[in-house]
C-alpha cells in the first residue's frame, strides 16, 4: 500500500524539484522567501527520486545496505537535531544562517531520526520466515 504512494512522491521529486522544495520551504520555515538554494540542490532532490523508485522496485536486495545508512542519519538526527539542521541547511542553502526553521521542526527532526534509528535496528524477518517453505 505504502509502495504507490512513496512512488508518486518520488515521480513529483523527479518531475518538479522545485516545487517540492518551496512546498518544504513554506511548511517548515518562517521564513521561506529568504533561502538561496546551492547549484546542486535541485539535481540531488532529482537523484533522490530516483534512488526511491530503485529502493521500492529492489527492496528486498538494497535492504542490507539502507540499513547502516538510517543509523549514519538517524543517530545524530535523534541526538543533536540541531546541529543536524545546522549542517543539512548548510549543504542545501547558500544563506542557511538567514533561514529560521519553524518551532516544530527541531522536535520532528528529533523525532524522524529516532524513527530512522526504529527501522534500523528492527530485525524484521528473516529469510527462512519470509520465503515459502517447501516440504521434502
Amino acid at each position: 500500500m505504502l509502495r504507490p504512494l512513496f512512488l508518486a512522491f518520488a515521480a513529483v521529486e523527479i518531475l518538479l524539484p522545485d516545487r517540492v522544495i518551496a512546498w518544504g520551504e513554506r511548511l517548515a520555515f518562517e521564513n521561506p522567501e529568504t533561502g538561496r538554494l546551492r547549484p546542486w540542490t535541485l539535481p540531488l532532490a532529482r537523484l533522490e527520486g530516483l534512488v526511491v523508485v530503485w529502493l521500492v522496485r529492489n527492496r528486498k536486495a538494497a535492504w542490507p545496505g539502507i540499513k547502516p545508512l538510517l543509523v549514519v542519519f538517524g543517530l545524530p538526527a535523534a541526538l543533536q537535531p540541531r546541529a543536524f539542521l545546522t549542517v543539512a541547511l548548510a549543504t542545501a542553502y547558500e544563506n542557511p544562517d538567514a533561514i529560521e526553521p519553524k518551532p516544530w521542526v527541531v522536535p520532528f527532526t528529533r523525532a524522524l531520526g529516532a524513527c530512522y534509528l526504529a527501522v534500523a535496528l528492527w530485525p524484521g524477518k528473516s529469510e527462512a520466515e519470509s520465503s515459502p517453505q517447501s516440504e521434502p
